[in-house]
């Protein structure tokens, strides 16, 4: 008899025709976060389950689920702040994700973003919408240069490293990072690692969140950073919304302490503030990092992967976080 897989979200036809061949399938037909009781039922139901963010796989979740039927969680997503890893290990529950193939379908949307904030894309759009352009100016919404205006990466990760090539090379962007731990340049031009947070805002013209959510990240950008970078400057994040704190980031860009800023993540996602929506200074995207259908197929298939890996040639899974 197949072992049973639960999936929280919809995921590609392909990813499920695999995943059929091997499992007994359920997945969910609602594209919304699940609820508490589903993931309690799951975990008492089913053999292993592929979860995503916004699935809160809390401590009450699984005390509840108390002696769970599940033996691993594989996340669809690098991030894991969803996920109560110490509960997890307690009930001897693997977790996994899947984290190389995210790396540049999430660099490439950073610098979308920057582009789209500095050259102020989205005002222009709308303004050609509007029927209210009157033709071309010398003085005409005017921008940030993106070429070779000075870039802040805050977490040389994967993808931090990956949007500091992209912005060093392809931009000649000199790149300040920083980062808890020494990294390498990985050979980059006109770049180097800062000493502190408040080095690089104050010096870097864009500066993008590229961290892992966690107690330790939560607010780290907030009034207090916002004071210490440039008027000019323009913040992109393309990591957890709750790294920075939304209240203060609105203040900043209604007051221009900043020039603007480039969003795909929210601190309360998936609600996001009138406040903020009202500004014509952001970019505001609905979380599309990975939104390419290759990629979403190979972070399934990398799901699928860690699972048969554990469940049916009992190895260590590939992608094992805890």
């Amino acid at each position: 008899m197949k072992k049973k897989l639960f999936i929280t979200r919809p995921i590609p036809d392909k990813v499920i025709k695999k995943a059929e061949k091997y499992f007994t399938v359920t997945m969910r037909d609602s594209v919304l976060p699940t609820k508490k009781e589903e993931l309690v039922y799951a975990l008492q139901n089913f053999d292993a389950i592929i979860g995503a963010i916004g699935d809160q796989f809390s401590l009450g979740v699984f005390s509840t689920a108390k002696t769970p039927r599940t033996k691993i969680i594989s996340n669809f997503g690098v991030g894991y702040d969803h996920l109560d890893l110490n509960a997890a290990k307690d009930l001897k529950i693997k977790v996994t994700n899947t984290p190389d193939v995210v790396t540049n379908a999430t660099a490439d949307l950073a610098m979308a973003l920057i582009l789209m904030a500095s050259r102020r894309a989205v005002e222009g759009d709308r303004l050609v919408r509007s029927g209210d352009w009157k033709g071309w100016n010398p003085m005409q919404m005017l921008g940030t240069h993106v070429s070779g205006s000075t870039l802040g990466i805050i977490g040389m990760g994967r993808i931090g490293k990956a949007i500091a090539k992209r912005g060093n090379l392809g931009f000649e962007m000199p790149v300040l990072y920083y980062n808890r731990s020494e990294v390498s340049n990985e050979g980059l031009q006109n770049s180097h690692q800062v000493k502190s947070l408040d080095d690089l805002l104050i010096n870097a013209d864009i500066i993008v969140v590229s961290l892992p959510g966690s107690p330790e990240t939560h607010h780290l950008i907030d009034n207090k950073s916002f004071e210490k970078m440039k008027s000019s400057s323009i913040l992109i994040n393309i990591a957890r919304g709750e790294i920075v704190k939304e209240s203060d980031l609105i203040v900043a860009l209604k007051n221009k302490s900043i020039r603007g800023a480039g969003l795909d993540v929210y601190e309360f996602e998936p609600s996001v503030p009138k406040a903020l929506i009202d500004l014509e200074n952001v970019v505001l995207l609905p979380h599309l990092g990975t939104a390419a259908l290759s990629v979403r197929e190979k972070m399934g298939n990398l799901a699928l992967e860690n699972i048969i890996a554990f469940l049916l040639d009992q190895k260590e899974p590939p992608n094992l976080i805890n």
